[in-house]
């Protein structure tokens, strides 16, 4: 039952080790000793310990996806800050003739303030300083900062009445990222490699990319850390410069025939490690050496942009040439998603502007709409927007009333979480569609509130998962993505 070969090591942990899993010792340490060993033998090794959700070969779950999916993949641009809608999307005319005007007590409702509004003596409204019009046969409305968007809004799903409970950044991309405003709980970038697997054993299938140099709040590893998920389902950063991901180079006289003695005595050892303590983190870190191995050679590449043609560069703008920018990674997660990527997850930062709002948000839409509609457009052109999920989007939104001095061309705006604008585009959205609505003070959702929760549930919906039964247990509870909440929003599917 236990015999196996002993380890011809001088050793003494190895042998200690050894030691530790004779017969003897393995059945006294056995729970149920004897007993457990009879009803093996009864029912079989495979009933005994057969678990709904073990791993399949290729990582995922044996029984996802739940039912067949619209996404194959998923590629997420998270605009880390907060952008402002009023200056992108949610369009409010009749805010000019209220300028300067204090926010009506019936429009806030006693709703929670941050510390710096609380401290203002006023609450002075702030129509937008830029110009809105509509746009192709969606009739959709967007401001004159997003030219390139407007280019691609038949292609969009605009969800305009999103909201959440978090007003500060830290628990709101948080719970953006996780289902939760603590930190602890998975990403659902590894939610997703855990249940689904990868469609590619040569790269990771939860990657992510940060823009370089865009300034604004910090960002945490742990927003696409795997939690209490098993190791190998975190989010990989890819970095740019001569080493996108740490440690996978070898190291100096070290060629890769050393690496693969090297990764083969280690996985013997690990396995022994694991066939005395049946620990399922050693298993994750043999699969993560394994991968570690697998793309010494797939990382560069695919890293590689040097058989991208010129127009492919201009269509993404010239900073796609700059490796870490947020053009440059919307072009490299091209070619992740090509790659059968699973999920992609770009970050940039730099959205939250309290003061000189005008100025601020002007930056940031020059720095990445271009590239985002290229993303659109390049999908689409290679038939892959059909089967991949775009989603664009920050943690929350921004008041109508501004912080600080309030001049015409000169405004800033503080968080607001009870009603902001995201998107999503490409596989099972309906195309050219806006859902939900907010007053004319973009400050409450007057039609079809969505929660965060039920933007998680849509997109793991799209991807053929069903929220609540993909769970994990631990700690004595199964958890989810999306708690104890959340539906699916069928009325953006299309």
């Amino acid at each position: 039952m236990c015999d196996h070969k002993p380890i011809r090591s001088n050793n003494k942990d190895l042998q200690k080790v050894e030691r530790k899993m004779d017969r003897r010792n393995f059945l006294t340490k056995t729970s149920m000793g004897l007993g457990a060993a009879a009803l093996g033998s009864l029912l079989g090794a495979e009933r005994l310990f057969a678990n709904a959700t073990s791993p399949t070969f290729d990582g995922g779950l044996g029984d996802l996806p739940h039912f067949f999916p619209k996404a194959k993949r998923v590629v997420y641009l998270f605009q880390s800050g907060g952008p402002s809608q009023f200056e992108t999307f949610d369009y409010k005319p009749k805010l000019v003739d209220m300028f300067g005007k204090e926010l009506p007590a019936s429009v806030r409702q006693g709703q929670r303030l941050t510390a710096m509004s609380a401290q203002q003596s006023s609450l002075p409204i702030a129509p937008s300083a830029y110009k809105f019009d509509q746009y192709g046969e969606s009739r959709a409305w967007v401001s004159e900062l997003m030219p390139h968007t407007a280019e691609v809004v038949d292609d969009l799903c605009f969800i305009k009445s999103m909201y959440t409970e978090q007003i500060n950044h830290d628990p709101a991309i948080t719970f953006f990222q996780t289902g939760h405003q603590l930190p602890g709980r998975p990403s659902i970038g590894s939610w997703m490699s855990y249940g689904l697997g990868s469609d590619n054993k040569n790269l990771p299938s939860f990657i992510v990319l940060v823009s370089k140099n865009s300034g604004g709040q910090p960002l945490y590893s742990r927003l696409w850390g795997n939690g209490f998920l098993p190791t190998e389902h975190q989010g990989v950063q890819f970095r740019s410069g001569k080493d996108p991901v740490l440690y996978l180079t070898n190291p100096e006289n070290y060629d890769q025939q050393d690496r693969g003695e090297m990764l083969k005595y280690l996985k013997e050892l690990n396995e022994v490690q694991h066939s005395a303590y049946a620990d399922p983190e050693i298993s994750a870190r043999i699969a993560q050496y394994e991968m570690a191995f697998r793309m010494q050679t797939s990382v560069p590449e695919v890293t590689d942009m040097s058989d991208e043609p010129d127009h492919i560069f201009e269509m993404y703008g010239k900073d796609s040439r700059d490796p870490g920018t947020y053009a440059a990674n919307c072009l490299m997660a091209r070619r992740l998603l090509e790659k059968d990527v699973k999920f992609v997850q770009l970050y940039h930062r730099g959205w939250d502007q309290h003061l000189n709002l005008p100025g601020g948000i002007k930056h940031q839409c020059q720095t990445t709409d271009q590239a985002t509609a290229a993303l659109i457009k390049d999908l689409k052109q290679r038939g892959m927007l059909e089967d991949t999920l775009v989603v664009w989007g920050g943690e929350f939104g921004r008041t109508v009333y501004s912080q600080g001095q309030l001049t015409p061309n000169n405004y800033g705006r503080d968080h607001h979480p009870k009603c902001f604008t995201m998107w999503m585009a490409g596989a099972g959205v309906k195309a050219g569609y806006t859902h939900g609505e907010t007053d004319d003070f973009s400050y409450n959702v007057v039609k079809d509130p969505v929660h965060v929760h039920d933007f998680h549930a849509t997109m793991m919906h799209l991807m053929g998962v069903d929220h609540e039964r993909l769970t994990y247990k631990h700690q004595g509870r199964r958890f989810r993505l999306t708690d104890v909440h959340g539906h699916v929003v069928k009325d953006i599917l299309s």
